[in-house]
């Protein structure tokens, strides 16, 4: 297969960063983007004994098969029961099988490597490269089983593959911090591949919830929501109903994936589908692997309409045959929430755009999975207020059609209803679009901007009105003309901020709304801050309007 710009760009990044001493690197792509036609192409080319690990065991099968099409003999290294289902894969698709015992590549499963470290000791010094899928999940040796898995090969490189390189538990995949990695090469954003036509095109819906998620724990250990809590949570709602309903409303007769907490659950969704007449079928970790293998071929084949299944499709699956993606299960990861967004964006023949429907508030718990994100191999502040990345705009439920939509918007972009704000006499009422504040809020806003920006002549007067002496009078005008100087400063920044937007056709609305919500404050509130935070402020338009 030919390979595109970005995966060139994505294999080059990880050979210099080798050349350049750093043992270990993450490839950071996004979903859908080919991560695993990369890997298998730097696999192929490393011409030495190579491990490629999955990290769950029911996900060997389809790194063995992703490594057969790109024409790579390998060795499996699990139970004879996997690799007769990876060969069946591969005569299946590509008419012949790839599988070799003395094949200088090995796929293998994280559980397996850690559980036979004797068998294979003699092997592991051997291995010049391995390469780990979905790595955000490795951490280092001391911390899990994926960071384990890698220890044991002590002459050998290290790639890993992620579209997502963060976790909810806040731990940093950077060896400095809890990980293994020394480096991320970055590729191009989920964003930048729909725009090139690389991925599908989506609509979002959120209809109207009853899920209650207030008395529902937060697990120290995964960040995610406790299983239990959110169970139990689920259950007593009306979500399971709502998914089968809003389907019916949405996307009947499309081929869609639904994500449910547990497997009761999973069941009792596939249930509730096929008494509204949509073929349905649950699967879990634990379905054998010819029974999902049929399923899928049969969703394929459009014999079966939904699949639900319960953390089985969010990593590691390539299904192009989905048209859409319903969340029955919230989720306080990030990664969890993209990586299952991402199962309906492969490209399909007639398919325009990929139907997300949530009803468990995780887009707005999150954002846009293609709003701009900023990687690191860093752990992730936890302090409160520090948990979203300010470049993600928040989002909003229409609650005339239930599209989910950027707040930048007046109105709902896909009906065109417009709410009423809930007050017009403050900015964060109103997404800090200024023409929707009442009067006399912009009035005092107006007040306060004058005050900052009184003449030396204007302020030496009241300051003398106010009777302050003159020792005194001398230093406040020094810190007032100090103060105007940084306000000229603010004002050129934000004119080129809101010019370069105007200049691509966003009404002053958008601008104004997209300002205050990139940084935390109101355009007016903005030119009336006193001087050490208008600095800061300075500081990141002045990088905004450099990358602009």
């Amino acid at each position: 297969m030919e390979l595109r710009q970005y995966q060139k760009d994505l294999i080059n990044g990880a050979k210099q960063a080798w050349l350049e001493g750093l043992k270990n690197v993450l490839l950071v792509s996004a979903t859908g983007s080919g991560k695993t036609v990369t890997l298998a192409h730097i696999v192929e080319n490393e011409n030495a004994p190579t491990c490629v690990i999955a990290h769950r065991q029911e996900l060997v099968s389809q790194l063995s098969l992703a490594l057969a099409r790109e024409g790579i003999t390998h060795r499996i290294i699990g139970p004879d029961s996997i690799v007769k289902l990876c060969v069946t894969l591969h005569m299946g698709e590509l008419g012949r099988s790839y599988f070799s015992p003395s094949a200088k590549c090995a796929v293998a499963g994280v559980d397996t490597l850690v559980r036979r470290t004797k068998e294979l000791q003699a092997w592991f010094p051997t291995v010049r490269l391995w390469v780990i899928d979905e790595a955000h999940h490795c951490l280092s040796p001391e911390h899990n089983k994926w960071g384990m898995a890698t220890s044991l090969f002590p002459n050998a490189k290290g790639l890993g593959v992620t579209a997502t390189p963060l976790r909810a538990d806040g731990k940093g995949l950077g060896e400095h911090h809890d990980g293994v990695f020394h480096t991320l090469v970055e590729g191009p954003s989920m964003r930048s591949l729909i725009d090139a036509g690389y991925l599908c095109k989506y609509r979002i819906f959120a209809p109207p919830s009853d899920l209650d998620l207030s008395e529902v724990k937060i697990s120290v250990a995964t960040g995610d929501y406790s299983a239990p809590d959110l169970i139990k949570a689920t259950r007593k709602s009306h979500v399971l109903g709502d998914v089968v309903e809003h389907y019916l409303r949405l996307a009947k007769g499309k081929r869609g994936i639904t994500f449910a907490t547990d497997v009761q659950s999973a069941k009792d969704l596939a249930e509730r589908f096929r008494q509204a007449g949509v073929p349905a079928v649950a699967l879990d970790a634990k379905s054998p692997d010819a029974e999902r293998i049929a399923v899928l071929r049969k969703f394929k084949a459009g014999e079966i309409l939904q699949v639900v299944n319960v953390d089985l499709f969010s990593e590691g699956t390539d299904i192009p045959a989905v048209e859409v993606v319903s969340f029955a299960r919230a989720t306080q990861s990030y990664g969890m929430y993209v990586q299952a967004f991402g199962r309906a964006l492969r490209l399909m023949e007639g398919k325009q755009f990929a139907l997300i429907i949530d009803h468990v508030g995780n887009v707005v718990r999150h954002g846009l999975p293609d709003a701009p994100r900023k990687w690191s191999l860093d752990r992730r502040e936890k302090r409160a207020g520090k948990q979203k990345d300010p470049d993600v705009i928040p989002v909003k439920s229409c609650p005339e059609c239930t599209a989910v939509y950027e707040r930048i918007y007046r109105e709902c972009p896909y009906c065109g209803f417009a709410p009423i704000p809930a007050g017009r006499s403050a900015p964060e009422q109103v997404d800090g679009d200024l023409a929707e504040l009442d009067a006399e809020t912009l009035a005092r806003m107006r007040g306060e901007i004058a005050r900052v920006n009184m003449t030396m002549e204007e302020k030496a007067i009241e300051l003398a009105q106010k009777r302050v002496p003159l020792i005194g009078q001398r230093g406040l005008l020094n810190k007032h003309r100090e103060l105007l100087s940084t306000h000229k400063v603010l004002e050129d920044q934000l004119a080129w901020w809101g010019g370069h937007r105007s200049a691509e056709g966003m009404p002053d609305s958008e601008i104004q709304r997209r300002f205050y919500f990139r940084f935390g404050i109101d355009v007016l509130s903005a030119k009336a801050l006193p001087r050490r935070e208008a600095d800061e402020l300075i500081g990141l338009l002045a990088l905004d309007n450099y990358n602009s």
